[in-house]
């Protein structure tokens, strides 16, 4: 049985990294905002509430950084832009907790309060139908712009969770931290082992990190189910830093605490866009793979709105919304119609081959997983 879904190249397609502030999804550091509203004991932070005039208002939850950074996160740009247009008001809520402030909320019986959740990926899908009997989003229906979406990037095989972005997990590294010549990253897993590499990669917790989660995967699509938990602790032997988040871990990188951090492939467009030296900025693709993790919107089971939902997906879909999105997200489109500007082109790097784990392959296993990394890796 095949262990591994292969994306193929289709037209314009390709993590959840979010590189000028914004670090992909609600695993990696989900920023609070200006307003808190207590509901049931949980906080939700909501932001951009300030605009717009139509009578109806769509409640959209996110993680923090699809919307803090005014001039670079999506966020604000596509509530004045969808506002321009429809005759509604768009709310964002960025709760701390992420998708797991829903997932709560539905186990207190509590309604969601929101119509629609922006970054979802296979991996949250699998949790909350593992923590939930009931569903937490209802089936897309009725988008005008569905078949635009690169089928290779589809992860809900329940059609709930719309693609409209994803990423590479990579290894980023710098030349400079060489002592003679240029310091070049390993081109294989195993040669993360080999005793020249030793304390020199910066990774992330996959108990707390979405980053660090897929590049678990990603070890295990390498080594096996049963070759895995073996591997980490070669890494670890060869002191491998694995830090709770990928804020954490890129904030240590930059300081040049190590000269390779897992990241993400769209790095250099960051770097070119704030005029750092590309050469700290090196792009390594280990077994010539990089994990891709799609990032979907889906709408909310009881939500208030639904017809609403569903016109802002199908404006998400627009060609020129996704290049929008990909350009402030650092990320590339998730439909086979958009068209990324040629500076962005040029430092978005696609790997010559990505891998992924299918929803299929992850229920049932991912939490296994996980806490078997956790036992042997982090309680050591």
């Amino acid at each position: 049985m095949k262990r591994r879904t292969y994306l193929k190249s289709a037209g314009v397609s390709g993590v959840a990294a979010l590189l000028a502030g914004c670090t992909g999804g609600e695993g990696d550091e989900p920023t609070s905002t200006t307003t808190t509203e207590s509901s049931g004991g949980a906080e939700t932070t909501a932001q951009g509430t300030t605009t717009g005039g139509g009578e109806q208002t769509l409640t959209v939850g996110t993680y923090g950084s699809f919307v803090d950074a005014p001039s670079s996160s999506p966020g604000v740009w596509l509530k004045e832009e969808f506002e321009s247009e429809f005759d509604a008001t768009l709310e964002w809520q960025t709760p701390d907790a992420g998708v797991n402030h829903y997932i709560e909320r539905a186990l207190r019986g509590v309604e969601t309060g929101a119509d629609l959740y922006v970054g979802l990926d296979a991996q949250m899908l699998v949790r909350i139908d593992e923590k939930l009997d009931d569903a937490l989003f209802a089936p897309a229906e009725g988008l005008s712009r569905r078949n635009d979406v690169n089928e290779q990037l589809e992860f809900d095989p329940q059609g709930r969770a719309i693609p409209y972005d994803t990423g590479y997990i990579s290894l980023v590294y710098d030349e400079t931290q060489g002592d003679d010549e240029a310091f070049v990253a390993p081109e294989t897993f195993d040669g993360l082992l080999e005793p020249e590499y030793s304390g020199a990669l910066l990774a992330q917790n996959p108990t707390s990190s979405a980053t660090g989660q897929a590049f678990l995967l990603h070890t295990i699509d390498a080594k096996g189910e049963d070759g895995y938990l073996d591997y980490w602790a070669q890494l670890k032997e060869n002191d491998v830093r694995v830090l709770g988040n990928w804020s954490d871990s890129y904030t240590a990188y930059s300081n040049g605490e190590a000269p390779m951090v897992v990241s993400y492939s769209t790095d250099q467009v960051y770097a070119n866009e704030s005029g750092a030296d590309m050469a700290k900025h090196q792009i390594r693709f280990l077994n010539d793979q990089g994990y891709a993790n799609p990032e979907g919107m889906a709408t909310f089971a009881d939500a208030a709105e639904p017809d609403l939902a569903s016109s802002f997906m199908d404006f998400v879909l627009r060609p020129e919304v996704q290049a929008e999105i990909a350009v402030r997200n650092v990320q590339f489109p998730a439909t086979t119609t958009a068209e990324l500007p040629e500076e962005f082109a040029k430092y978005a790097h696609e790997p010559p081959e990505a891998v992924t784990f299918s929803y299929d392959r992850l229920k049932g296993n991912l939490s296994d997983w996980i806490d078997a990394w956790a036992r042997e890796f982090a309680s050591k």
